[in-house]
């Protein structure tokens, strides 16, 4: 994460928000009188938001877990993936 006062981040705005969107960097921007700030990307916003959903649920999370103990311990299956528009694959 990069730290930069209000300022110096107002100042390089075009390049601060390159480094948040191309290089999935956080920056920390302090303010003086005020309260602090994160700028993050689209793409770590969302991110976020996905785990905060997946870990807020005691049955999502223990699911995920179930699964990465089966997974762990070569308790899987490949198979491969249907292909909707081929004739006999069951979706007349």
């Amino acid at each position: 994460m990069k730290a930069v006062n209000y300022t110096q981040f107002r100042e390089n705005l075009k390049a601060n928000l390159d480094m948040v969107c191309e290089d999935c960097e956080l920056i920390y921007v302090t303010r003086k009188d005020s309260r602090n700030a994160v700028v993050l990307s689209e793409e770590s916003y969302n991110n976020l938001l996905e785990n905060v959903y997946v870990m807020g649920s005691k049955a999502n999370y223990d699911w995920l877990m179930e699964s990465k103990a089966q997974l762990e311990k070569g308790r899987f299956a490949m198979r491969g993936l249907i292909d909707p528009d081929s004739p006999g694959d069951g979706h007349e």
